[in-house]
């Protein structure tokens, strides 16, 4: 089907997984490969089950400073270049001749941020089926401000989330966990659809003090309802994955693992068949250089079919379908 892009049908989307105690999960994307091996995913999972309509949302951030994905979909390194690619590419995926065509695909704009993203939040935001104001930079009280206004000017076009603390630069010491008295007053004074709550996950605080506070999540919850959305599962233990509609998280946004998990494959693989990437005469001397082991291939010919840019990607692209799949696994039962 087309892409869902007005508002009340992607809230009916959202309403529907509600129902089916589902959460949704959000994929990121920077490359044409992966946006593939999500809606690929997407369609093998929903084929399983018997659900060719099954929703899934694919998200790209801008200029966030942290990942600016539009930026690098193209090597041109220009955000409006890279965005209006992303998006090109969606419509023809999702159109009647693609495979991916009955799915419901929904296109989200995460962390935008409120200042260095100024241009693209004055494009006409019924192109994107919901979007992430980033205001979590300045202090809470202008942090509340700037979203509301974004709400006020925006609340009929589009589903609007918003990150409810002020969260520091990686490194820095302010990691502050969000409350459930801050995140109903923000959810209440701004007016957002979808509350982004520091439940400890967030991916710029150090890796020592990743851990996932369920217990936290469900005490937002009393207070917002299932309206609260999960960054970070990246690094969220599998088990702790399951029962995220039953903690308040109607969302999730994944990337990094996607492509932290899928590379391994391809360098095992490019490892295996070194020779017939790189001919034998190089293969010999990384084998002499110790940085080849025995069992690497050394003595085949060159291989066109090792070589290309298909090889590699291919290769990301069957790891990332089965990277996304686990995740359907869990939560679309």
């Amino acid at each position: 089907m087309p892409l869902i892009l007005d508002r009340p049908h992607v809230m009916d989307v959202f309403a529907e997984a509600a129902e089916r105690k589902w959460t949704l999960p959000a994929f990121n994307a920077e490359n044409l490969t992966t946006v593939e091996a999500i809606l690929q995913a997407a369609k093998d999972y929903g084929e399983k089950i018997g659900n060719a309509e099954l929703p899934v949302i694919i998200g790209i951030t801008n200029n966030y400073k942290d990942r600016p994905q539009s930026v690098y979909y193209t090597h041109t390194r220009k955000w409006n270049v890279g965005l209006r690619l992303f998006l090109a590419d969606l419509a023809v995926l999702t159109s009647k001749e693609s495979p991916y065509g009955k799915l419901k695909v929904l296109i989200h704009l995460d962390h935008v941020q409120w200042d260095d993203d100024k241009e693209l939040l004055e494009w006409d935001m019924s192109q994107f089926s919901g979007i992430m104001f980033d205001a979590s930079t300045l202090p809470i009280e202008e942090n509340i401000k700037k979203t509301a206004a974004f709400v006020e000017k925006n609340r009929d076009k589009i589903v609007i989330e918003g990150a409810c603390d002020e969260i520091a630069s990686k490194g820095h010491p302010k990691n502050v966990l969000t409350s459930p008295e801050l995140a109903e007053r923000y959810f209440n004074e701004t007016g957002v659809d979808i509350v982004v709550a520091n439940l400890g996950t967030e991916h710029r605080a150090s890796a020592a003090e990743l851990k996932y506070h369920g217990e936290l999540a469900r005490k937002i919850k009393e207070r917002i309802g299932h309206h609260i959305c999960l960054h970070g599962t990246s690094s969220v233990p599998p088990d702790k994955l399951g029962k995220l509609f039953d903690d308040g998280i109607c969302k999730v946004n994944i990337w990094t693992t996607l492509e932290r998990d899928s590379t391994p494959a391809l360098f095992y693989d490019m490892l295996k068949n070194a020779s017939k990437i790189v001919g034998v005469k190089k293969a010999e001397k990384l084998l002499a250089e110790k940085l080849l082991g025995e069992n690497a291939d050394h003595t085949s010919e060159l291989s066109l079919d090792y070589f290309t840019t298909k090889y590699r990607q291919d290769i990301i692209f069957q790891e990332m379908q089965n990277i996304i799949k686990k995740y359907f696994e869990l939560w679309y039962v």
